[in-house]
């Protein structure tokens, strides 16, 4: 693995870095606790978004006939970690979960309908997997599919769909056999969220964001040609999404970005209080080493997940390695920096008396979502043990 860039990749690093510094502005989590700063920020993502399309960016990681630009896997780690580092969104769900699995599984009629309007960011899409009783052990999933005719009704719930409010799309599984193992007999579907039956409520975190939802569906009728891959193998089409989902540079590089707000604030005078800093703690400054090298470990993750897919390899269990250990380095950040931040570090950004913008008092609450979203780490930690490390189940 060489770790360093050649001529021609610092160059597109620099073309993509002048790109999103031109047209994005990151305003962190400030934009978030009121209604009204969430509805400015989708504005701001929404325009973003539609700069992406115009040059071209939304889905330069495609293949030239689907309307990319055939970018290599390095070329896509670049573009990523420059995002991530700019806390620029990078393209949606549309563009990084629907879209390439499309590609793999869809049949020509679903390509067309579907990945033009993606790549020009025309629509927007959600996700329908965890259920209920079904997150963990999602193949336990138990919404009903049943067919009609042209049609399968879909009825049952699914819950921290994200962005559900103002998606156009969900991508969904379904239990269309339950009579058989169950991961045998799911279907996935692509649904309009307009669609007679579909019911969204908005769920409010404990942060005071939103963004998660439950979604209820009443003999919701979708179009039996709207199915992702083939009837009761949906499991495994999907299992290729969540390879999408959890791989990726992103998590580990926006701690990088919180981190260096936190490191800066606690090397300026009087930061612990009149006289001290907050790096005069050995204790400080060890969880701030360790936060350091914890980062640079999850980036070397995420890089040979680029370059074993660069080498034409499937990575899986190494997919799991990275999301793990981002969400757990991103956790430990946000409790080694608000316990530094003292009960300043609990303040939110709107108070006046709040460090580092209220940051890590948010960051220290959304963090508890991340070792669950797009599968437990106890579920990484089975995929890494078993198709890693060959260890028997049970």
């Amino acid at each position: 693995m060489d770790f360093g860039w050649d001529d021609e990749e610092q160059a597109f690093r620099e073309k993509v870095s002048s790109f999103i510094q031109e047209h994005w502005v990151d305003t962190g989590l400030q934009d978030a606790p009121t209604a009204g700063g969430q509805r400015r920020g989708l504005e701001r993502y929404r325009q973003y978004q539609q700069r992406l399309a115009d040059e071209g960016w939304l889905t330069h990681a495609w293949p030239e006939e689907y309307g990319g630009r055939g970018a290599s896997h390095m070329e896509q780690l670049i573009y990523n970690e420059a995002s991530a580092l700019a806390g620029a969104p990078n393209g949606g769900m549309g563009a990084d979960r629907v879209g390439p699995t499309l590609i793999l599984y869809g049949t020509d009629e679903q390509k067309k309908e579907h990945l033009p309007r993606i790549a020009n960011a025309e629509v927007q899409w959600c996700q329908g997997y965890s259920e209920p009783g079904s997150g963990s052990d999602l193949a336990s999933l138990q919404t009903r599919a049943t067919r009609d005719g042209d049609d399968f009704v879909i009825n049952g719930q699914k819950i921290w769909t994200s962005g559900a409010v103002t998606a156009d799309w969900i991508h969904i599984l379904t239990r269309t056999d339950p009579e058989a193992p169950k991961h045998r007999g799911i279907s996935y579907f692509m649904v309009k969220m307009d669609t007679p039956g579909i019911t969204v409520r908005p769920i409010q975190q404990m942060h005071d964001q939103g963004g998660f939802t439950e979604t209820f569906y009443e003999d919701v009728r979708v179009p039996a040609k709207n199915m992702i891959g083939d009837y009761n193998r949906g499991w495994y089409v999907s299992t290729t999404t969540l390879d999408f989902e959890r791989s990726g540079v992103a998590r580990t590089i926006g701690t990088r970005t919180q981190y260096s707000r936190l490191l800066a604030f606690a090397q300026e005078e009087d930061s612990a209080g009149p006289g001290r800093k907050v790096t005069d703690s050995d204790l400080n400054r060890h969880s701030l080493a360790d936060t350091a090298i914890e980062m640079e470990v999850g980036k070397f993750l995420s890089y040979r997940v680029a370059w074993m897919q660069s080498r034409n390899l499937v990575p899986n269990y190494e997919s799991s390695m990275q999301k793990m250990f981002g969400s757990e380095t991103a956790q430990r950040n946000a409790r080694r920096g608000i316990n530094m931040l003292g009960l300043r570090g609990a303040l939110r950004p709107q108070s006046p008396h709040a460090v580092v913008d209220g940051r890590y008092c948010m960051l220290y609450m959304s963090s508890v979502s991340l070792t669950i979203a797009a599968g437990t780490s106890e579920i990484q930690r089975n995929i890494i043990a078993t198709r890693g490390l060959g260890l028997p189940r049970g």
